[in-house]
């Protein structure tokens, strides 16, 4: 499936899409059930934001459910597995302050993305609260919970890089200040979790990318077997 026009709203929409996904993959399996609760709704959130975005490049189920892996354009972060409970965590928090930074310029401007963005970074605000604040017990809990917070922290930040990368059709974002003002967000959080700011480098040698060129990692392969398979098991089926 060929969206029908490029659009800023395909990458986007399929970074919705693809963590939405992710996160409920958690359903039945959170630590607790108001937690449970809690990640189902800001996948229904970002459902909901991937089916306005999806819908203004063409048709959203073909989009989503027809495409092949090098079709979809989302950053590589929001395809990583969820592992345990503290690496979902580090990647909502590293996501959703993008997200909600994204979207409050976004709403700003004349884009044809401005109406859901200004609906969404409300959404994405609490998104990033909920991270942060899970982010602050782990990292200033037990001596184990610091640890794997630390642990998925460093692990991820390979793929913090590629949000910064600008999207053909975004040409009026300041990518460079913005990225300048998440480092600044994410160094507080993790500052008042007692958590140290992964020193790994976000760009060149060792980093990710490509998500927006349509090159996935390994486990992104699996993720979409499983999104795709009812749809494509019974092709123009209704309900």
């Amino acid at each position: 499936m060929t969206p029908r026009t490029a659009t800023p709203a395909l990458p986007l929409g399929d970074d919705a899409l693809i963590l939405s996904h992710r996160l409920g993959e958690w359903a039945g399996n959170a630590p607790v059930l108001e937690e449970e609760v809690a990640l189902a709704n800001i996948a229904l959130d970002l459902l909901g934001q991937a089916r306005i975005l999806l819908s203004l490049a063409g048709d959203e189920d073909e989009l989503a459910y027809l495409r092949e892996e090098r079709q979809f354009r989302n950053v590589q972060l929001v395809e990583q597995p969820n592992g345990d409970f503290a690496h979902t965590i580090a990647r909502q928090l590293y996501f959703s302050t993008y997200q909600e930074l994204l979207h409050d310029h976004l709403a700003t401007t004349d884009s044809e993305l401005a109406p859901l963005a200004g609906k969404a970074v409300k959404e994405t605000a609490y998104h990033r609260d909920h991270a942060e604040q899970w982010t602050l017990r782990l990292g200033d809990g037990t001596d184990e919970s610091h640890t794997r917070m630390q642990r998925a922290l460093d692990a991820l930040w390979r793929y913090t890089g590629e949000l910064f990368d600008p999207v053909e059709g975004l040409d009026d974002v300041p990518w460079p200040p913005l990225q300048d003002i998440w480092t600044a967000r994410i160094t507080a959080t993790l500052e008042r979790a007692t958590l140290s700011v992964p020193t790994g480098p976000r760009h060149g040698a060792w980093s990710a990318g490509g998500g927006r060129r349509g090159i996935h990692t390994e486990s992104f392969g699996r993720l979409l077997a499983e999104m795709q398979h009812l749809h494509r098991s019974h092709p123009g089926a209704s309900w």
